[in-house]
């Protein structure tokens, strides 16, 4: 156990990402983290990405300064990715950082702040089955924006209806989606493109997902490949002979599809191919696939690159959309804040910091305390 006496300082970063348009805290958050004993700095101009101006943060009863001015007097930085190195450099020893961070992609992060004696918690480690960590649970909320805005962007690039349209000029059918992965982020692309109209299928290799898709009023796409059992909430890895039966399978089933959306992702490894190029190929001019799953690890789709779109030979558009919540970024940060502040309502005991390693959303959550790196390689994934 570790205390921090109080008063304890909440600093909040401005985020460095290239298009990143979220914030850690909102100024609705305010008044929670105080409730916890806490102050709040937010550096200057923060907010101004999702449209919360530094103004009413002070309003709010957070004070705004400098970026040197919040890594030199915080005892808590938060922030929504992992910041540059000029920050992290910039931590002190006993000072805590957290956020979205991947340590289970960059296991580098973990050991510079290890050596630097800085308390890492990413929110990747959050044990989902727990319930009491539900509302902690900043990966879920997250991806909730991710599957609803990935309709958006799929009905924007489509050439077509969602819906099916009856007007003078004739009747026009409903755009066939499909979604493959029915997690969190899939189940509310499935859910959002219900709402729009169009006529959706879904599927996942988790055979308890097929009551979850039906259930939102969608079809189930059966494969008829082998279904797995989960673990912590995702799928265990395809062998090699299942992804290719499974490949093969989807190959054959796709043309009958206008936009299809992949979600699926492992926790701390490549995401698994669904839509190769064969299966691309088989699509009709004028069709969408967005990946959500698009990362600097690959992504669902043979061909997507993260953040960008192309369109193949076959006039398919291919969209490669690895950080949707930054494109809804007042809903997804008031989410994210509101994890934030459960968060550190479990670490935060009578205005002091409290690091117990023997709680099990504690220790799934702390990468690294008092220069020791816990468990990294076990981190990761989204929903």
């Amino acid at each position: 156990m570790d205390t921090v006496g109080p008063p304890l300082v909440l600093g909040v970063l401005r985020e460095e990402a290239g298009g990143e348009r979220r914030v850690a805290l909102t100024p609705d958050a305010v008044g929670r983290a105080q409730a916890l004993g806490l102050s709040v700095l937010v550096e200057l101009g923060a907010g101004d990405a999702a449209l919360y101006a530094d103004a009413e943060y002070v309003g709010a009863g957070a004070e705004c300064g400098p970026r040197d001015a919040v890594l030199n007097r915080a005892d808590l930085v938060v922030c929504v990715r992992a910041p540059g190195l000029q920050v992290l450099d910039a931590l002190r020893p006993r000072q805590l950082l957290l956020g979205m961070l991947r340590p289970d992609v960059d296991l580098a992060l973990a050991t510079r702040m290890a050596d630097s004696k800085v308390t890492l918690i990413g929110f990747e480690g959050l044990p989902r089955t727990l319930s009491r960590a539900q509302s902690m649970d900043a990966l879920t909320s997250q991806a909730n924006v991710a599957g609803y805005k990935s309709v958006l962007v799929a009905a924007d690039a489509y050439g077509g209806f969602f819906p099916m349209l009856m007007t003078a000029a004739g009747t026009t059918r409903p755009a066939a989606v499909l979604v493959l992965g029915a997690g969190v982020a899939g189940l509310q692309a499935i859910a959002t493109a219900k709402r729009l109209g169009a006529r959706v299928t879904g599927y996942d290799v988790r055979a308890e997902a097929q009551d979850d898709v039906r259930s939102l009023g969608a079809a189930f796409l059966d494969l008829g490949a082998v279904s797995v059992v989960s673990e912590g909430g995702y799928a265990r890895p395809l062998t090699p002979e299942e992804s290719a039966l499974q490949q093969q399978a989807l190959v054959d089933a796709i043309d009958a599809f206008d936009v299809v959306i992949t979600t699926a992702q492992v926790p701390g490894r490549r995401p698994p191919v669904l839509v190769p190029r064969e299966a691309l190929d088989r699509l009709g001019p004028g069709s969408v696939v967005v990946d959500i799953a698009a990362s600097s690890l690959g992504g669902n789709v043979d061909g997507s690159v993260p953040d960008a779109t192309t369109v193949t030979d076959r006039g398919v558009t291919v969209i490669g959309a690895g950080n949707l919540p930054s494109q809804v970024p007042r809903a997804s940060s008031t989410a994210y804040a509101r994890n934030v502040t459960a968060l550190l309502g479990l670490l935060i005991r009578d205005g002091a910091l409290h690091i117990d390693l023997q709680d099990e959303v504690q220790s799934g959550l702390v990468v690294t305390h008092d220069g020791v790196v816990f468990r990294p390689e076990t981190l990761g994934g989204s929903r």
